[in-house]
């Protein structure tokens, strides 16, 4: 699916993916600018999903990568708005988990006129606390934290000026299986898309696609 032409002052509305160009600057300067907030719990792959699909396109904005700075909310919009003004698309990957979290984040991407895409991780709460089990270090959360997250995460909805969603599943043998999201949402008007259409955003091949899931 191709990216419309889109005006310099208004982007929103555009949905489509490109297959990954090459490697470098060069390569985040043929897209249309983007900001993909990863929506999930600690331990459900997003990070490889990042490194697998994103890394040569996006930035990686992470409160993980953060270390101990005394205001993580704070220094993460400063980081995402950098990126922006220096027009890179942007993959904010930590778990949003509610719709009050994802507003600024949104409201943001908006004001520089960037695509917003949201990608939900299926919870799987089982599967999280045994990915969490097998980490070690900073990158192991406690249980409690898992299930926090699990209770107050709510899910995407075109109302909160999403421009494209994907529910992303964990299949068997270590895969990903990409759909667009189309549960009891508001879509927007020029997106209908059926409810098992499968995608794999930003490879052409549709269907689960192999990748190790150790991150968060």
């Amino acid at each position: 699916m191709g990216i419309p032409p889109l005006s310099s002052e208004q982007r929103k509305g555009a949905c489509g993916f490109l297959p990954i160009p090459s490697k470098g600057m060069g390569a985040r300067r043929t897209r249309s600018m983007e900001l993909i907030v990863f929506i999930g719990l600690q331990g459900s792959g997003k990070s490889t999903f990042y490194h697998t699909y994103f890394a040569a396109t996006h930035d990686h904005i992470s409160k993980d990568l953060l270390g101990n700075n005394k205001n993580p909310n704070r220094r993460q919009l400063q980081l995402i708005e950098s990126a922006l003004q220096a027009k890179h698309s942007v993959v904010v990957d930590n778990t949003n988990p509610t719709f009050e979290v994802r507003k600024l984040l949104i409201e943001l991407g908006h004001l520089y006129g960037a695509t917003i895409t949201g990608y939900y991780f299926e919870p799987n709460l089982k599967q999280s606390l045994e990915r969490n089990k097998q980490r070690s270090g900073k990158a192991k959360v406690p249980d409690v934290a898992i299930y926090a997250t699990n209770k107050k995460l709510e899910s995407p909805t075109y109302a909160e000026g999403f421009d494209k969603i994907y529910i992303v599943r964990a299949a068997a043998s270590a895969l990903f299986e990409i759909n667009e999201w189309s549960g009891n949402t508001l879509m927007p008007p020029q997106s209908q898309p059926s409810k098992h259409l499968q995608v794999s955003p930003p490879i052409e091949t549709p269907g689960p696609h192999p990748a190790k899931q150790n991150d968060a």
